[in-house]
């Protein structure tokens, strides 16, 4: 094929009959300025850009003029800083001095400034995308004129000057009356006064300036910095534009933000806007929640729908700013928030009412969203594919349906996704995160990224983990990590991401708005008997006793005939899986058996009802069994639910459950060993019933554990150690410890140390004091970090001292009036204990001190956690391979990475006996933190604040 005309290879004569300039077969803007410009000649300019490299090109010549009057039609500087606030800058433009190549030699620079201060007015638009035109105006000593108006800025490349000119379109202006018009055009603007056209003389000869002067170290590393986040700067700047077009800087929930989170939320709104999605992993305790709410307000000042989604247990953290709710608790009712609040569980679901809003779900419209606001994002595990099941049904996951239903179809939805800051040494939920933002295309992100293949990128970065985690790895500090991991990754995640530790805003917002965080004292470790009068055997003796027990309930594929097993193997795709049912049944019945432990763990009473309840699912069984031995059919199935990890009493349960359940099986009682299978079940209820009457005999007057923590509220009340500071907060995992601790303690709390308690479990609330609702509840407990004050209908005396609750509070609240919080039971994952600790180890605490009690079931902690550790590994296998997905690692690198990567979460747990940890911070932990480059940014904008 012919090259285009407009293409040669190598340029052209000018034909000397055309007015055109292209930079190209119609000749050079350069060429032309030279030809036209004589000595005295006076000079107008209207371009976005001026380099030095252009004043190099045409030195000569425009050394010779009388006079320049250079106007900018872009105002670069005003957007990025403001000059009377006296803020370094780097540059003139986009293009401008800061470009080192442009810069052959530092004497060129200063002879620029020295002609520029002789001879040159500069000028600039304060208003952004107000005029797009270039304009090239000479007026010679002979009184000729001589004109050119298109494309081209005043750089090298747009006059055709450089090593890579720019392809232009320009015009010769031959009529003297356009001539005339243009000139005209130029003194109105120019004369427009302050309102529209400033003075930027003096800004851009100090810019010059840095360029030739000698410079320290310091300023060289600024510089490098600048260079690198241009963009980022540029983008700062537009940020800008928002309040002219809006009015979002006016909105209350903006000026409730702290500086570093207006950095981030201004960050992740320019991440949305040019990605389709942002993460935000900012640490606990650093106000997410916030932060998503300033972005929803600047959609939402777009006119664009957004929706929420979040877990079950934290919908009330976001019904409670929502305009249609008319909560008298919403500090936010100015903005009057419109956005729709719906539940993970609710993706898929077809029939029913999505319940924090009661909106119908087969009424639905979910591709209608501009904006979906994802809370927890991390719990979307599933790869968004669809699965065969055993069944031959087709079952899309709820990270599927995300994909397709609301983010794919109908209206372009951008996401915002909240998530937790550590990063698993298996990237599949980042992967999966970043996988919602891509739109499930591995190429997705390629033009604003620059990453090709995000697929790839996240399996060379899989392997380079896998190799540092390896266990015959000695040296797993993150610096290891971070000087292996390819450049395209950092990449990746810097672009999509926003995520500052606490040491990041302890470092470059010191002595701000944001106040300090409180200073930690030791955590307090209590390891309480079960029975004030030792009657109950101790933790160590249950769990030797539960170790033993077949609990044949759970595991019917241990019963099965041998020419049977095979059609009960779990199929995914037709295909017999590795893992097989009876394998997976063994992990989830050992699963249960340490279920049973971490009940006990909890209280002595729901690990009552856990026994009762075993109980009882055992003698349904035996019913059933006996049912068809009287009455035998070889037709009659029993359907069996698949254990569960957490099973369905603890509090916040049941939200993941899908991704971890592999639904329900049927067995067909004709291929089981139904007299075995009956002994094993008897076996497993008088052992079963035997602990349900040890435990049934251990009330609340003879709870050991119970009666620490009416000692430690009892001290607290009489000794508070800030100033009169009496309030405690009683974390527990499970909801009938929570109620049982409320039940016992009423009388207690109301008589003995005369405070009011209240409790707030996912299943309900409890209060001595004001309303009975949940946000209710949580003001008269922090009702200074609440602003109760400010809230008509509330209280304006007395408040509540002893919150119980679940772990439905343990995200998204600021409780930061409380300065005590006890660990009631230890959560198995240490990132949940820190969340708890996050509710008040807040930024701008009053509280001087605030203290962390936890209670341990033993003090043979390596043996608890050696526990712990065969247990969690099982689950983590039965959870990789139930999600059906395509793992980058295969079965045994899973399993090392599995192990590794628990063993250093047990060191995590141990060091909670000594220290309140940042997980972000430790020197073997990875966090999203460690990934971004927020650290440089922040100190560039410091730096650039002078």
């Amino acid at each position: 094929m012919p090259k285009s005309s407009l293409l040669p290879s190598t340029p052209k004569q000018v034909a000397h009959n055309s007015a055109l300039r292209d930079n190209r077969s119609h000749g050079k803007v350069g060429d032309w300025l030279q030809e036209v410009m004589a000595t005295g000649s006076k000079l107008s300019i209207v371009s976005a850009y001026f380099t030095v490299n252009a004043y190099a090109h045409l030195r000569e010549e425009l050394n010779g003029i009388e006079s320049l009057r250079f106007l900018f039609g872009d105002p670069a500087y005003l957007r990025i800083k403001d000059a009377d606030k006296g803020e370094r800058s780097f540059r003139i433009t986009d293009e401008g001095l800061a470009m080192a190549a442009q810069m052959q030699q530092r004497a060129i620079a200063k002879a620029c400034a020295e002609w520029l201060e002789k001879k040159a007015e500069i000028r600039s638009l304060v208003k952004p995308n107000f005029l797009h035109g270039k304009l090239f105006h000479v007026v010679n000593p002979n009184k000729t004129e001589d004109a050119l108006m298109g494309s081209s800025n005043f750089t090298a490349h747009g006059l055709g000057l450089g090593t890579m000119p720019n392809m232009e379109l320009n015009m010769v202006i031959n009529d003297r009356r356009d001539r005339e018009e243009l000139k005209q055009w130029f003194e109105e603007l120019w004369e427009a006064g302050p309102e529209l056209v400033v003075d930027v003389k003096d800004r851009v000869l100090a810019d010059l300036r840095e360029l030739y002067m000698d410079t320290p170290p310091e300023f060289v590393y600024f510089k490098t910095l600048f260079h690198v986040f241009e963009k980022f700067l540029q983008d700062q700047g537009e940020i800008g534009l928002l309040d002219e077009r809006t009015g979002f800087f006016d909105s209350e929930v903006w000026n409730k933000l702290y500086a570093f989170q207006k950095d981030g939320v201004k960050g992740a709104i320019n991440k949305v806007l040019r990605h389709g999605g942002c993460i935000i992993a900012d640490s606990v305790g650093l106000g997410k929640t916030f932060e998503a709410l300033a972005i929803i307000k600047y959609f939402e000042l777009l006119n664009k729908n957004v929706l929420v989604l979040c877990p079950k247990k934290l919908a009330p953290n976001w019904t409670v700013y929502q305009s249609r709710m008319g909560s008298t608790l919403n500090p936010f009712t100015k903005d009057r928030f419109q956005y729709a609040v719906m539940c993970h569980s609710d993706l898929g679901r077809t029939g029913g009412v999505s319940s924090p809003n009661a909106i119908p779900l087969d009424q639905v419209n979910w591709g209608a969203y501009d904006l979906v606001v994802i809370d927890e994002s991390h719990n979307f595990k599933g790869n968004p594919k669809e699965r065969e099941l055993e069944d031959g049904t087709r079952k899309i996951n709820r990270a599927h349906f995300l994909l397709e239903e609301v983010i794919r179809k109908g209206v372009r939805t951008r996401v915002l996704l909240l998530s937790a800051t550590p990063v698993n040494n298996n990237l599949r939920d980042l992967r999966n995160q970043i996988n919602l933002i891509a739109g499930g295309s591995d190429n997705g992100l390629f033009e604003t990224t620059g990453v090709a293949d995000i697929g790839e990128t996240l399996r060379l970065a899989q392997t380079q983990f896998t190799q540092w985690a390896d266990p015959t790895h000695k040296d797993r500090r993150v610096r290891g990590l971070l000087e292996k991991l390819d450049s395209a990754f950092f990449k990746l995640l810097d672009e999509l991401t926003i995520a500052r530790s606490r040491s990041h805003v302890k470092r470059f917002y010191a002595g701000s708005d944001a106040g300090e965080f409180p200073k930690r004292d030791k955590p307090v470790s209590i390891y309480p008997q079960i029975d004030l009068e030792g009657r109950f055997p101790s933790y160590d003796a249950i769990n030797t006793k539960i170790s033993g027990y077949t609990l044949a309930v759970f595991n019917p594929s241990a019963f099965l005939k041998e020419g049977a097993k095979e059609k009960y193997e779990f199929r995914e795709g037709k295909q017999i899986e590795a893992f097989t049912q009876e394998r997976r049944e063994h992990f989830l019945t050992g699963m249960m058996k340490v279920n049973f432990l971490k009940r006990l763990e909890s209280s002595v009473h729901s690990f009552q009802v856990s026994m009762d309840r075993t109980i009882g699912k055992i003698d349904a069984l035996l019913k059933r069994i006996e049912e068809y031995g009287n009455r035998p059919d070889p037709q009659v199935k029993l359907s069996f639910d698949q254990a569960t990890p957490n099973d369905t009493e603890q509090d916040d349960s049941g939200e993941e459950e899908q991704d971890w359940t592999v639904g329900k099986k049927e067995y067909h009682l004709t291929d089981l060993r139904l007299d075995e299978w009956k002994e094993a079940l008897r076996l497993d209820r008088d052992q079963l019933n035997e602990l349900f009457l040890l435990a049934r005999g251990v009330d609340a007057k003879h709870d050991a554990k119970l009666f620490e923590l009416k000692r430690i509220i009892m001290d607290k009340a009489i000794q508070p150690f800030n100033d009169a500071n009496k309030k405690v907060l009683v974390f527990t995992a499970f909801a009938d410890t929570a109620h049982y601790i409320y039940d016992s303690l009423q009388d207690f709390a109301r008589h003995e140390v005369k405070l009011n308690m209240a409790l707030v479990t996912g299943s309900g609330t409890r209060t001595q004091f004001g309303a009975n609702d949940f946000n209710s509840i949580l003001t008269n407990f922090s009702p200074a970090s609440k602003e109760r004050n400010k809230h008509r209908g509330m209280p304006t005396e007395g408040e509540i001292d002893i919150l119980i609750a679940s772990d439905c509070i343990s995200e998204g609240q600021n409780l930061q009036d409380c300065d005590l919080i006890v660990n009631y039971d230890i959560h198995w994952n240490p990132v949940r204990i820190i969340q708890r600790f996050g509710r008040i180890d807040r930024l701008g605490s009053t509280n001087a001190r605030i203290r962390l009690v936890n209670f341990w079931p033993t003090e043979d902690l390596d043996g608890y956690i050696n526990l712990k550790h065969r247990v969690e590994a099982r689950m983590a296998l039965v959870d990789i391979t139930a999600t059906g997905e395509d793992n980058i690692l295969n079965t045994e690198q899973i399993e090392d990475l599995v192990n590794e990567d628990l063993k250093y979460r047990d060191r995590q747990l141990k060091r909670l006996k000594d220290e309140v940890l940042d997980l972000e911070d430790m020197g073997e932990n990875i966090s999203l933190t460690d990934l971004t480059l927020d650290d440089f940014r922040t100190e560039l904008l410091t730096f650039l604040k002078g």
